[in-house]
């Protein structure tokens, strides 16, 4: 759905409430087809993404796991690797 909208579970350290806002905004635009909405949306639009940012950190704090937490750094390496791999350049 949204390429631009990370995995934020299970990693070490947990995610920051910045990028679940983010991630809130991210998904927000993805479906309202708007980056920048007008005066008159804007603030259903902001609404909108606080409720998303909300239901995010409310799930990411009561999932669970016995797997090991993901770093950070080895997961963007990986997705550099796939990127370079994929386009042909390095990402």
């Amino acid at each position: 759905m949204c390429r631009s909208v990370k995995t934020l579970f299970n990693f070490d350290p947990p995610a920051t409430s910045e990028e679940v806002h983010a991630a809130a905004l991210q998904y927000v635009r993805k479906i309202s087809g708007s980056t920048h909405p007008s005066q008159a949306n804007q603030e259903a639009f902001d609404a909108a993404v606080a409720a998303v940012a909300a239901a995010t950190q409310e799930l990411l704090d009561n999932l669970v796991t016995t797997a090991p937490p993901k770093d950070r750094e080895v997961e963007a390496a990986k997705a550099k690797a796939r990127a370079a791999q994929r386009f042909g350049a390095e990402a």
